[in-house]
C-alpha cells in the first residue's frame, strides 16, 4: 500500500506539473492563438447580443476560459496517464533549472590576472 501511495503521489505531481508548464506555454508561446480567441469572442459576443441582450459577454467569455482550461487540463492528464514525466522533455530544461552552457564567463580582469604565475 505503501508502493501505491508513492505512485499515487507521483502521478498527482506529475499532473500539477504538466498543467503549469502547459499554462505557461498557453500564455507565452500561444499569445497569437489567444489574441485570435479574443477577436473571435468579441464578434461572437457582438452578433450573440441581439439574441440574448443580458448574458452574451458572459456567455463568451465563460465558454472561452473554460475552453482554455479544459484543454490544459486533459492535454496534462493525457500527458501523465502516458506515463511522460516532465524531466523526459527535452524542451523542458528550463523547468528543472538545467541551463545549456553556451559559452564560459569571461571577465574583463580575467586576461591581466589569470596569466599571472
Amino acid at each position: 500500500s505503501n508502493q501505491g501511495k508513492t505512485y499515487s503521489l507521483l502521478m498527482i505531481k506529475s499532473f500539477l506539473i504538466w498543467t503549469f508548464t502547459l499554462a505557461v506555454c498557453l500564455l507565452v508561446v500561444g499569445f497569437p492563438l489567444v489574441v485570435l480567441m479574443a477577436t473571435v469572442g468579441c464578434l461572437l459576443s457582438i452578433i450573440l447580443q441581439s439574441v440574448m441582450p443580458v448574458s452574451a459577454v458572459l456567455l463568451v467569455a465563460g465558454a472561452l476560459i473554460m475552453f482554455n482550461v479544459m484543454a490544459v487540463v486533459l492535454a496534462a492528464g493525457v500527458l501523465t496517464v502516458k506515463g511522460v514525466h516532465p524531466s523526459e522533455v527535452k524542451w523542458l530544461s528550463w523547468l528543472h533549472g538545467e541551463a545549456d552552457q553556451m559559452q564560459a564567463t569571461v571577465y574583463a580582469a580575467c586576461p591581466l590576472t589569470c596569466e599571472i604565475k
